[in-house]
């Protein structure tokens, strides 16, 4: 039997067919590479500067040669701010505030969107508009009657009075109620069959299933209450209360020292929320589409 013959011809031109299709996918390869790390120093530069400005000595910050990177770069300034301001204090106080702020509203809105998903009560409609109808309201709108509602408490100048207007969050609620939409209400009813009692059904059934949903929640409440600005500038007058952004804005002055200062400041300020946006970001990711796609 006479074997099938290739043509030469024909696997050259394969050959050189597959070898430009390699040459082709590595080119786009270092193509894309090229394009991300040129967005990521875009988008990174002003931390970046930033970072080399807190490096720098203050007799270098109107240098002409040391218009970028610092000729002697220095620790010091990240040690002088804490001398010259309680930061550390400040820090502090910013913690325990996004943390509180964090907690209570995960377990505000674990709640409510039990409430709108199971428990069928007269009203329960309404109810949840109004309550996604303060989205549309701005803080500046009500700071003014939040700050005469604490003031007549007395309750200016405290941790509480920090975490007290942001223990619920009508965005979180949302996220929380559209992610029940689809799990099966025969799961609460066989549950409630068996003896379990409502907590008990949040805190064990509930809160593991929702944990993509809860650590978005929980990432965008730390930020949000760790960056805080307006309100503790509004109702705290002492460095016992003071968050870290309002310390910040109090080393700013005219002479150089005090710029590269308040730089160092800001960079500290900035790490442990950088921290949890990088460990949380998958979560976020995952919490905000959950419920999008019915499977």
């Amino acid at each position: 039997m006479a074997m099938h013959q290739v043509n030469p011809i024909f696997v050259t031109h394969q050959h050189k067919q597959d070898q430009k299709y390699v040459l082709q996918q590595g080119f786009q390869r270092v193509g894309i590479i090229a394009l991300n790390i040129f967005m990521w120093l875009f988008m990174m530069f002003p931390l970046i500067y930033a970072l080399l400005m807190a490096l720098k000595p203050s007799a270098e910050l109107y240098d002409p040669n040391s218009i970028l990177f610092p000729q002697n770069p220095t620790l010091t300034n990240f040690v002088e701010v804490f001398d010259i301001a309680p930061l550390g204090r400040y820090i502090i106080n910013s913690i325990i505030v996004a943390t509180s702020v964090t907690v209570l509203q995960i377990l505000t809105s674990l709640l409510a969107g039990f409430a709108f998903r199971f428990i069928q009560f007269k009203g329960s409609k309404l109810v949840y508009a109004l309550i996604l109808s303060t989205m549309m309201v701005p803080g500046e709108a009500v700071i003014i009657s939040q700050f005469l509602m604490v003031s007549g408490w007395g309750l200016n100048d405290s941790i509480i009075v920090l975490i007290l207007p942001f223990m619920a969050s009508a965005f979180n609620i949302f996220l929380c109620t559209q992610a029940l939409q689809h799990f099966p209400y025969e799961i609460y009813e066989a549950a409630k069959m068996d003896g379990c009692r409502d907590l008990r059904f949040v805190f064990e059934i509930m809160f593991p299933l929702l944990r993509p949903t809860l650590g978005s929640m929980a990432v965008q409440s730390f930020l949000a209450g760790w960056n805080m600005y307006m309100w503790p500038l509004l109702v705290t007058n002492n460095d016992n209360a003071r968050t870290v952004q309002i310390g910040i804005s109090m080393l700013n002055s005219v002479d150089s020292q005090s710029l590269v200062l308040m730089i160092a400041g800001v960079i500290i300020s900035m790490m442990p929320s950088l921290v949890i946006f990088i460990i949380g970001s998958k979560n976020m990711v995952k919490g905000l589409t959950a419920g999008a796609v019915k499977g």
